[in-house]
């Protein structure tokens, strides 16, 4: 009786997680980039569908700096993934990882 409780819970359990992942699919936001050329060098704009969240470049001391929509400020960032990792933070678009 306690073998079939136990696969019970594990099956249980699975169709839960199962469910969560579904879940979590459907939610994920849809991410684009794209760059346009101005007098200064690449301008990258992050993209939630068709919702601008910010852009990021690249300055003459090879910094790379984020500008989120939402945010007056410009953090300095040392990659163009830290910049776009920051524009998503700052539109709430992160999402801890629990496992």
């Amino acid at each position: 009786m306690i073998v079939q409780d136990e696969f019970n819970n594990q099956a249980s359990a699975q169709v839960e997680f199962e469910e969560y992942i579904e879940l979590a699919d459907s939610e994920t936001p849809e991410i684009e980039i794209d760059s346009v050329r101005d007098e200064f060098g690449e301008l990258y704009r992050v993209w939630n569908s068709s919702q601008l969240l910010g852009t990021f470049y690249k300055n003459l001391e090879g910094k790379w700096i984020a500008q989120p929509c939402n945010s007056d400020k410009r953090p300095c960032c040392n990659t163009p993934d830290e910049a776009q990792l920051i524009i998503m933070a700052v539109n709430g678009l992160l999402v801890a990882d629990v496992a």
